[in-house]
């Protein structure tokens, strides 16, 4: 694939996902992220695979930045996905 056509594909892709993440509700946000999390816990798997190879030292670098980076993401999506929740949660004390 030459250079213009990778190029038109990324290009095309940030325009479609502006697009998709512009046109979600506050109240699907939720939902959103966790499914987000599960993807990229997908790239995490993918990441450790292509670490683990030992075919070359940038793939094994760029497979090592990718855990590394995907890890951050499913924690720290996770943790906000949790406090969104919480803000849900009744407050205890109040009897019925």
């Amino acid at each position: 694939m030459t250079i213009v056509f990778l190029t038109f594909i990324l290009m095309l892709s940030v325009f479609l996902g502006f697009e998709l993440i512009n046109k979600v509700p506050a109240t699907l946000h939720t939902p959103l992220m966790s499914g987000a999390n599960a993807i990229s816990g997908i790239t995490v798997v993918g990441a450790i695979a292509l670490a683990g190879t030992g075919d070359q030292d940038l793939a094994q670098w760029l497979g090592a930045g990718a855990v590394a980076l995907a890890s951050i993401n499913v924690v720290g999506g996770y943790l906000v996905t949790d406090r969104m929740l919480a803000m849900f949660k009744k407050k205890g004390g109040a009897a019925k």
